[in-house]
Parts: structure tokens; sequence; C-alpha cells
């Protein structure tokens, strides 16, 4: 087992995982991936909304979701005001529209917030994955001394490099955020 690729691996699984939850983060721009924690009861199965609906970007601050089958719209729209995003959804019969406010000073500091709240908790991950790793090698009785230091070194190594990583993510969404 090679407990580099190992770590590596498994942090930048983190870092996707940090990327995804970030993207849910809106910035004052409409994007279809706002809605991909949205969930549609569908004949009675809760159905992620992208698999029900085409949703499109008429416009920089405006959502359209079109459903496949126009019976469930309101199962649609209820849907997204279950979902809390802090956008009203409006129902033309047709389509969903969602026109997303313009942000205030306090509301862009409150996602900025958020934003490093996600990256410590990436970073937390990145301690786990480091600690577990670590666990293992000195738990293998096959590596002498030496290599067990070296091995340790190579992993702090990756932490700092995958840390670098965290904080340049975080930084680019709070440059986005703040941005007018």
């Amino acid at each position: 087992m090679n407990y580099l690729e190992e770590t590596e691996m498994r942090m930048l699984e983190a870092i996707e995982n940090l990327e995804k939850r970030l993207v849910t983060i809106r910035a004052g721009r409409a994007n279809p991936s706002m809605l991909s924690g949205v969930k549609v009861e569908y004949y009675g199965v809760p159905t992620p909304l992208n698999q029900v609906a085409n949703i499109t970007v008429p416009e920089a601050r405006q959502l359209m979701v079109k459903p496949f089958d126009k019976t469930i719209i309101k199962d649609i729209e209820h849907a997204i005001n279950e979902a809390n995003l802090g956008i009203a959804p409006s129902n033309n019969g047709e389509v969903i529209i969602m026109t997303i406010p313009q942000m205030t000073e306090d509301t862009r500091k409150a996602y900025v917030k958020q934003a490093s709240s996600m990256g410590e908790d990436a970073k937390v991950q990145l301690r786990n994955i480091r600690q577990d790793i670590l666990n293992s090698i000195k738990k293998d009785d096959s590596l002498t001394e030496d290599q067990e230091k070296g091995l340790q070194e190579d992993v702090q190594e990756l932490i700092n490099k995958f840390n670098k990583k965290v904080e340049e993510t975080v930084k680019l969404k709070n440059d986005e955020l703040m941005s007018v």
C-alpha cells in the first residue's frame, strides 16, 4: 500500500467536496448549481430537480426551471421554497422563474463568513486524513524508523500543499462574493 498516493487521493476528495459546497453559496449571479440540493417529490420518490426539469440562466440574475412534466410544477415550486434559498420562485404554468436579488453588504459578509467556515471544515477534514495515515504508518511493522520518518515528513508536505489549496479556493470565493 502506498501511503502517499492514498493520502493525496483522500485529500483531493476533500478539496473537491469543498469546491462543491462553495458553489452552493450564491454570489449575486444565477447559477444552475444553486439548485443542486433541491429534491422534488416525484411519484413519491425524492428526486433531484435536474432530473425532472431543465434549469437554464436566461439572464445574469435569473434562473428558469422548465419541468419535463408540467403536472409537477407546483411540486417543484414547493421544493424550491422548502430549500430556503432566499429566492422566491414565480410560476406561470409553464416555467418557474427565479430572480436572484441584489446582495447587500451584510449578506456578502455573511456569505464570506460561511465560505470561511467551509474552508475551516475542509482543513479539519485534511487533518483527520493526516492523522489516519500517520496512525497507519506507525502500525506498519515492515517500515524502518527512517522510512517511517520520511513518510511522516512527506505526509506533512502534502497537508501543507492542500491547506494552501483550501486557502486559495476560499479566497477566490470570497473575492467573488465581495465584488459588486
